[in-house]
C-alpha cells in the first residue's frame, strides 16, 4: 500500500504536466524509484502507466482537433529511427558531458519562454510551405529522438517548444504532434520492457488510471487556457530538469 501511496498521487500530477508541456516524466520516473522498486522495473512500469496516460491525451488532442495526422505519423517514425541512434551513442559517450551542455542549454531555453510574447501565433508561419513543414517538423523529430534515446528526460516540453519556434506550428498542433511522437515512442520502449519481463503490472496499471485522470484534466485546461497555462508550466518543468541534473552532477563528487 505504502507504494500505491507514493506512486499515484505523483503519478496524476505528472501525467497533468505532461498533457499541457511535456516533462511529467521527470515526476512520475523519481516516483516509482521513490517507493522502492529496482531501477528497470521503475522504467518500465512508469513506461506502462505514462502510456496508458499519453493514449488518453492523444485521443482528446485529436478529438479536437489538434493532430495533422500525416505530420504527427512522418514525425513520429523520424524520432522512432532517431531513438535507438541515440541509445547507440549513450553507449559510447558518457553522460556527464551531455549534462554539462543541458545546464547550459536549460536557462537559455527558459529566458526564451519568458521572452516569447506569445508561442501560439507567429507571425513567420505563413512563409512557410507545407514541404518545409514537413522536413522541419521530421528534422527536430529525428534529432529530438536521438536525445531521447540518449538521455530522454523533458523530450515533449522540447518537441512544443521546437515545433512551435522553429516549425512555426501552432502551439495547439504543435501539442498535438508532440503527443503522438510520445506516445509512439512509450509503446516502443513498453513492448521491449514487456518481453524482457520488467513491469510490474498491477501496480503500473492502477497508476496508469491516475496518469489518465491526470492526463485528462490537463487536456481540458490546456483547451480552455492554452499558452496561459502552458508557459508557467514549461518553466516549472525545466527548473525541475534543471535542479535533477544539479543534484546529479553534485552525487558525481
Amino acid at each position: 500500500m505504502i507504494e500505491y501511496i507514493i506512486v499515484c498521487p505523483l503519478v496524476f500530477l505528472a501525467g497533468f504536466i505532461d498533457a499541457i508541456a511535456g516533462g511529467g516524466g521527470l515526476i512520475s520516473l523519481p516516483a516509482f524509484m521513490l517507493s522502492g522498486m529496482p531501477v528497470h522495473f521503475a522504467i518500465g512500469t512508469n513506461k506502462l502507466s505514462s502510456s496508458m496516460g499519453t493514449a488518453l491525451a492523444t485521443y482528446r488532442y485529436a478529438k479536437n482537433g489538434y493532430i495533422k495526422f500525416k505530420l504527427a505519423a512522418c514525425s513520429a517514425v523520424c524520432a522512432l529511427i532517431g531513438s535507438p541512434l541515440g541509445a547507440m551513442l549513450s553507449l559510447k559517450i558518457d553522460d556527464f558531458y551531455f549534462k554539462i551542455l543541458m545546464l547550459l542549454i536549460l536557462p537559455i531555453t527558459s529566458y526564451y519562454v519568458l521572452r516569447k510574447s506569445n508561442l501560439e501565433a507567429n507571425q513567420d508561419i505563413k512563409t512557410l510551405t507545407p514541404t518545409k513543414t514537413y522536413i522541419i517538423c521530421m528534422l527536430i523529430a529525428f534529432i529530438v529522438g536521438v536525445y531521447d534515446g540518449f538521455y530522454g528526460p523533458g523530450t515533449g516540453t522540447f518537441l512544443l517548444l521546437l515545433l512551435t519556434g522553429i516549425a512555426h506550428l501552432d502551439l495547439n498542433i504543435s501539442a498535438g504532434t508532440t503527443k503522438v511522437i510520445n506516445l509512439s515512442s512509450n509503446v516502443a520502449a513498453l513492448i521491449t520492457f514487456i518481453i524482457n519481463g520488467k513491469i510490474f503490472f498491477i501496480l503500473g496499471l492502477t497508476a496508469g488510471v491516475f496518469s489518465i485522470a491526470g492526463n485528462y484534466i490537463g487536456t481540458i485546461y490546456f483547451t480552455k487556457n492554452g499558452m496561459k497555462i502552458a508557459r508557467p508550466i514549461i518553466i516549472i518543468v525545466l527548473a525541475i530538469f534543471f535542479v535533477n541534473i544539479s543534484l546529479d552532477m553534485l552525487h558525481m563528487y
